[in-house]
């Protein structure tokens, strides 16, 4: 994949945290650099590919969207928050995961189709 294309963003941003492998989805990295775009503020990724044998991903009946690396979280909180959604709403992300609670709050942005999509939710 070539990195240059999204230019607000490292590869290893997006290292899965269990093996280190990249394997993020060209047209959702796409996606995600417009949104950063609009933004026009840095954003924080807090985790993005994560192969099926991540911890997290293996509790779960069947691996989620970040091991499709059609999804990332956003560490952001407060105005910034309300920011990124309104923009991931306007963009029509699938899945929108909120997270404002506590120490770690972020947003959950993925671009998967199946299921009951497009759909937010709350941790």
């Amino acid at each position: 994949m070539d990195w240059g294309r999204y230019p607000s963003f490292k590869e290893s941003e997006f290292a899965c945290r269990h093996c280190g492998q990249v394997k993020m989805d060209p047209d959702f990295m796409h996606r995600l650099q417009i949104l950063r775009d609009r933004f026009k503020k840095p954003m924080t990724i807090t985790s993005g590919y994560r192969c099926p044998q991540h911890p997290i991903e293996a509790a779960k009946s069947a691996p989620g969207p970040h091991s499709t690396g059609k999804a990332a979280d956003v560490g952001v909180q407060g105005a910034d928050a309300h920011r990124i959604l309104s923009i991931a709403l306007d963009m029509n992300f699938k899945g929108i995961g909120v997270q404002q609670k506590g120490d770690k709050r972020f947003l959950h942005l993925d671009d998967l189709t199946d299921g009951a999509r497009p759909t937010v939710w709350s941790y």
